[in-house]
């Protein structure tokens, strides 16, 4: 059985990736990956916030897979996809949390920054969570997991001008009244992010090393953005996967291209 390694040693590794002190971190992580950690997820989210030292705001991932009800920031817990990480790091004392259905959660001196704007839609777009990491030149720390759970990609898609949209929803409240809210959601299956790691690795913008026990990935938000659009400006649709290739999710993409963007209320 693996030892685990304590706060402090996670803590060395972080700063030996390149983790910035004082910075903005946006973290996406899997801890069956990262594991056995001193303090289980707690002790890794100590670590990170050691990194980021007590100028520097962490960020995570916060939102529900529950569309059908509405939001609420102080109870609905986060989609099970995000993981363990993330559903303890929103209940911490002094942690933000966006009041939408894309919610993000933060804590820092610039987390208010991060969280305060109003529902995004789609839900990566500039005036959004990640929007505001990537405004503030912050890092896109993942650990053990790979580009395909980097949000920030999704970002760079809608700032790039990408021309599908699928079909989404989320519920919110208006006026006390659960409303349905559809919207357009730059969405596919992600496998075909990975492309990011060769176009960050031959420029010298992503560190790459061991966090725990995961492989784990650093860059800034800035250089993942600006690659991704130097790409994506030769061929938009780029991150899905070839019409033979059999993937449900990106056909779809595909599908939408040509067809309105569009969001409206069904009550």
């Amino acid at each position: 059985m693996t030892e685990a390694l304590s706060r402090a040693e996670v803590t060395a590794q972080l700063r030996r990736l390149g983790v910035k002190r004082g910075g903005v971190l946006l973290v996406h992580t899997s801890f069956r990956a990262v594991r056995p950690i001193e303090g289980g997820p707690s002790g890794l989210i100590d670590a990170l916030r050691e990194a980021v030292g007590p100028d520097g705001t962490l960020v995570m991932p916060s939102w529900t897979e529950l569309d059908d009800e509405p939001f609420d920031a102080l109870t609905t817990p986060t989609a099970r996809d995000l993981g363990v990480v993330a559903q303890t790091f929103w209940r911490g004392p002094g942690v933000r949390r966006s009041d939408h259905f894309h919610a993000f959660a933060a804590e820092g001196p610039q987390a208010a920054v991060v969280t305060a704007d109003p529902l995004p839609l789609p839900p990566h777009i500039p005036a959004s969570p990640v929007g505001r990491v990537h405004d503030l030149d912050g890092q896109v720390l993942l650990l053990g997991v790979g580009h395909d759970a980097n949000t920030t990609l999704h970002l760079a898609e809608l700032m790039a001008g990408v021309p599908y949209r699928t079909p989404s929803y989320c519920t919110v409240l208006e006026n006390g009244r659960a409303t349905r809210v559809d919207y357009g959601e730059n969405n596919h299956c992600c496998a075909r992010f990975a492309l990011a790691d060769d176009w960050l690795r031959v420029r010298g913008l992503q560190t790459e090393g061991r966090v725990g026990q995961a492989h784990s990935r650093l860059s800034r938000a800035r250089d993942i953005v600006r690659v991704a659009l130097e790409y994506l400006s030769m061929d938009p649709l780029l991150f899905l996967h070839p019409v033979d290739a059999g993937c449900e999710e990106c056909d779809q993409a595909r599908q939408s291209v040509g067809a309105a963007p569009f969001i409206r209320n069904t009550g």
